[in-house]
């Protein structure tokens, strides 16, 4: 994660189009789009309704949308999303919910990357409903 940027505060709203280079959470409401080229930290509070691009995003509050990360996306187990998930990795705490398709994997990469041409379901999972990813935790416990 890079240096935090930009801070939403609880109790703020926007709306339009957000796009930042480095690290911004948002604890406020958002409505619109938002594009990143590092990491989205939406926090407890914060109540998203968007279609959010970014590198990283780590989400702990509500976020109504579909989410597109490049590397990861991690919800907390306050996190409650509301659209699909598409990353090359994503973690799931116990308590977090989804209701959406999840897309994970070389795959999920896009287009751009050559290395998957030949297979395009190499690597990547559909998963519907509240069901995990990744539940954070190991096995057995």
């Amino acid at each position: 994660m890079g240096n935090l940027t930009a801070f939403i505060d609880q109790g703020s709203e926007f709306e339009g189009k957000l796009s930042f280079k480095d690290t911004v959470r948002i604890d406020g409401n958002f409505s619109g789009e938002i594009s990143s080229d590092n990491t989205l930290i939406v926090g407890e509070s914060g109540q998203i309704q968007a279609t959010i691009h970014s590198v990283c995003v780590v989400i702990s509050g509500l976020v109504e949308g579909d989410v597109h990360a490049s590397e990861e996306i991690i919800l907390h187990k306050t996190a409650v999303v509301n659209g699909n998930l598409e990353a090359p990795a994503i973690m799931m705490e116990e308590g977090a919910q989804l209701n959406g398709n999840v897309k994970m994997g070389r795959a999920a990469k896009g287009a751009g990357d050559s290395s998957n041409k030949s297979n395009p379901n190499a690597g990547s999972q559909q998963q519907s409903g509240g069901g995990a990813a990744s539940t954070g935790k190991p096995p057995n416990s």
